[in-house]
């Protein structure tokens, strides 16, 4: 383990100031894929005020921390994360109807698949896409998460938006410069973070919007493994596919300890129940250096590297190539 862990009179000053914290808290357990070592300290808020009020504290006694939602996208180093993790379970929802058509505002760390799920249940349209994708709202808007054609993006109407030193403010799409999977936000970390977002929907039936968000449920289940993983691994370059070009270089099924590249879908990384943050780093790397070398082509990742990988590694991994167990 590192020696950088936060100071005992920083935690100390962060209990008097919180009040009940969590130190040395384990993390993969809040992931999508299971994995990660643990955290200085964990502080767990419930409402988008109280993950304001952290936030700003933290920023006023100069203490680094990470935002974590439902831990997909992220990949959580073996080492854990040095300073303060809050986890964001800031989750109420409210629909209503304006003038210019269907309206819900949401929580930061409510589900998305969840509120696009109960968009389906009232008839309104536009969320369909996003009921199969793992991770929270807040998350989404910082990775303009997207899948079935649709995207944070196209959905937004407006982000509530706290920057450090300038309060809170709300911001429409433009503002966030969003890209493929990206935006400001996840363009400079540490310097705001999403309190809640209102998105625009329209009038359908629910007979059509459940038959549409069932098409892309089976779709999903057709061409996505089951499992525990962080989602796609890597953005798709121009023109092609990140799977496909992982395939060709004859890397599906491929293993490192407990984690294996997908024979179902080559950018999808399995955990297979005893996988280390190491063994994904390692296919991560293998894929890259392969898919460069075959193809010319630098795999950006779509999963955020959150943590201490710095910290030295075992290097008791062994890699198996093919798929058995």
């Amino acid at each position: 383990m590192s020696d950088r862990r936060l100071p005992s009179d920083t935690i100390e000053q962060l209990r008097r100031t919180f009040g009940s914290i969590e130190e040395q808290a384990p993390l993969a357990r809040y992931t999508a894929a299971r994995i990660g070592g643990p955290a200085d300290v964990l502080l767990t808020v419930g409402s988008a005020e109280r993950l304001a009020m952290i936030a700003e504290t933290l920023w006023d006694l100069k203490i680094s921390f990470r935002i974590l939602g439902g831990g997909s996208n992220v990949l959580i180093a073996d080492a854990g994360i040095r300073g303060v993790v809050v986890l964001n379970q800031a989750r109420g929802v409210r629909f209503w109807e304006a003038p210019q058509g269907p309206r819900l505002r949401a929580e930061s760390g409510t589900g998305l698949g969840s509120i696009a799920r109960r968009a389906v249940e009232r008839g309104w349209a536009g969320l369909e896409w996003a009921a199969t994708v793992p991770g929270t709202l807040g998350g989404a808007v910082v990775g303009n998460a997207g899948a079935h054609g649709g995207d944070m993006a196209g959905n937004l109407e407006l982000a509530e938006i706290l920057q450090r030193r300038k309060g809170a403010e709300s911001w429409p799409p433009e503002r966030l410069e969003f890209g493929y999977r990206e935006s400001w936000l996840k363009r400079h970390p540490g310097e705001a973070i999403v309190l809640a977002a209102t998105l625009q929907l329209t009038i359908s039936t629910i007979e059509a919007t459940k038959a549409k968000m069932q098409e892309f449920i089976e779709q999903r289940r057709a061409t996505q493994p089951p499992g525990a993983s962080m989602g796609s691994m890597f953005k798709n370059p121009p023109g092609d596919y990140a799977g496909r070009l992982i395939e060709a270089s004859d890397l599906k099924g491929f293993r490192i300890g407990g984690a294996q590249i997908s024979d179902v879908h080559a950018n999808f990384f399995i955990n297979h129940g005893d996988a280390t943050a190491a063994d994904v780093k390692g296919l991560i790397d293998e894929a890259q250096r392969r898919v460069a070398e075959q193809f010319g082509v630098e795999l950006e990742l779509e999963v955020e590297l959150l943590g201490d990988w710095q910290t030295l590694q075992s290097e008791s991994t062994q890699l198996i190539d093919g798929g058995a167990l």
